[in-house]
């Protein structure tokens, strides 16, 4: 996957001479994660260029060479870190449009590592994405594969309005055979990874291959799990998803953010709204504790795991069905 995205960043950078990627120790060193690995060798200093360590004064840049006619991709390095620049995000970013009655677009992308499972400490392991898709003017994506990242970031840097673009860490290292030149869903639009006829897990970025393996887990023990990748948080594909719903009867959603307020929940609410008459069993959730992170050798207990999806399933009221 960080492979996909330096591709994605190298291959945007060349088709347009507008775009630009800033930001902490993204220049020589190419990035925390190497990101952006070889890009300031490629495209030069005033293309791929290091940032003091100043998230806030990063943002605000972005949005004055936004406002400018370039298109801007900045990163954050950690989830935490972003939390400095949230007030130019939720006043100036989102809103610009808006403000403007449509006289002025920002089209830049904020690249934010996110989430757990790196053994990370706290500051180093939050998912943000709740923050972001509670602020009207912001589009909020997550791949979890490696042909999504690519693709996903290849259009949000082409997106007319601002990309809160949310990378999960731990799959940075993710591997598949893929041809980057391939068409892939566009943004706001959730995919089926899985097809199954008991229940449906929904899930989204670094829950996916959990999802996904719970779900080869419960085919073993003769349960069908149908998983649906959300992709796209903001906008959010009602239709793919409540269809995978509708036939089921059952869903189960996991996210590895903290439960209460969250993006979890506002899909529990969104199905159980749209799908009410076609459900079995009350919508479950299987999400991290609502606590602070804790320290590396606690986060596998935090995240959800195969276990507590398996648990949640099994608790769908079957004895009723």
């Amino acid at each position: 996957m960080a492979q996909a995205l330096n591709q994605a960043l190298r291959d945007a950078m060349a088709a347009d001479e507008r775009v630009v990627m800033f930001g902490e120790d993204v220049g020589a060193l190419g990035g925390v994660f190497r990101i952006t690995d070889g890009l300031t060798a490629e495209f030069g200093e005033y293309r791929c260029f290091d940032t003091p360590l100043a998230e806030a004064g990063i943002v605000g840049m972005a949005v004055g060479m936004a406002m400018n006619g370039m298109r801007p991709v900045v990163e954050m390095q950690f989830d935490a870190f972003g939390y400095p620049a949230f007030e130019q995000v939720v006043s100036h970013v989102a809103k610009m449009r808006n403000r403007t009655r449509g006289k002025v677009s920002l089209p830049m992308v904020l690249r934010i590592p996110y989430g757990g499972g790196i053994g990370g400490v706290e500051h180093h392991s939050d998912s943000s994405e709740s923050y972001y898709a509670h602020t009207p003017g912001l589009t909020v994506v997550t791949p979890a594969t490696v042909a999504d990242a690519y693709a996903l970031l290849r259009e949000a840097i082409e997106y007319p309005d601002p990309v809160v673009f949310m990378e999960p860490k731990k799959l940075y290292w993710a591997k598949e055979e893929v041809d980057l030149t391939e068409a892939q869903p566009g943004i706001g639009t959730a995919v089926v990874r899985r097809e199954g006829a008991d229940a449906t897990l929904i899930a989204y970025g670094p829950a996916v291959p959990v999802a996904l393996e719970a779900a080869e887990v419960a085919a073993a023990e003769g349960r069908q799990l149908t998983v649906v990748d959300v992709r796209s948080v903001v906008p959010f594909d009602d239709e793919t998803v409540c269809a995978a719903v509708r036939r089921t009867g059952r869903a189960v959603v996991v996210a590895e953010a903290t439960g209460f307020a969250s993006v979890s929940s506002e899909i529990v609410a969104r199905v159980t709204e749209k799908c009410f008459h076609s459900l079995a069993a009350p919508v479950r959730r299987v999400t991290a504790f609502d606590i602070p992170f804790p320290p590396p050798k606690l986060e596998k207990y935090q995240l959800p795991s195969v276990d507590r999806i398996l648990d949640a399933v099994d608790d769908l009221q079957w004895e009723d069905s």
